[in-house]
């Protein structure tokens, strides 16, 4: 059952939000315990200062009637109430994945304190942010289509000198078979000749 002396230590701190008592200022703390201890509080601070008489005015016959039984129900009443609140928000970390997301955060900042560089915080003018987080992106992107078309532009090269070659073999093909032609033709014509003066009568 909920202890109405939880309500002293509540007025100490305040009825409403959160001191700065009540989260640990260790820095090593994970988020999910933080998350957790923020729950724990939010639960401390359900049961703050008046909270049972507040309660009881709704009811002031029953209080009246008969004290004893009214603090057992409001005890039950907030134990269940606490106890439905947890098993909410644990749903909600279960569907949402939390935990994994809060160590995962935990586990990019403390690499970041290894890097040791200062994290990007925004400068507060849109264009200079932009240009800041966009500009090494798209000089990356120029060097690599450079990189690309220098690259594109020795293929093509190649290509060309292979085109070249090829037509300085094919007009060497082609003297050569024009001199085999005229060779050719030169035979045919001392051939006939032969002939014809094999022919010719005596």
């Amino acid at each position: 059952m909920a202890d109405v002396s939880h309500s002293n230590e509540a007025v100490e701190k305040g009825p409403e939000g959160f001191s700065p008592e009540s989260v640990p200022v260790d820095t090593t703390i994970s988020r999910v315990e933080l998350l957790d201890t923020i729950l724990d509080t939010f639960l401390q601070k359900l049961v703050a200062a008046r909270s049972f008489e507040r309660f009881t005015s709704c009811y002031k016959p029953f209080q009246q009637l008969d004290p004893k039984v009214m603090q057992w129900v409001y005890d039950k009443f907030v134990t269940q109430l606490q106890t439905s609140i947890r098993e909410e928000i644990s749903e909600i970390k279960e569907e949402g994945n939390l935990e994994a997301v809060l160590n995962s955060l935990d586990k990019i900042v403390e690499e970041g304190k290894a890097n040791g560089e200062p994290a990007w915080r925004p400068s507060g003018t849109p264009e200079k942010d932009l240009c800041s987080v966009m500009a090494p992106y798209f000089l990356q992107q120029r060097d690599a289509l450079c990189h690309r078309v220098q690259k594109q532009k020795a293929k093509n090269q190649d290509l060309a000198d292979a085109v070249l070659a090829g037509r300085r073999q094919l007009e060497g093909l082609q003297q050569q078979i024009q001199a085999l032609q005229q060779t050719w033709q030169a035979l045919h014509r001392e051939q006939r000749e032969l002939l014809s003066v094999l022919r010719a009568p005596e």
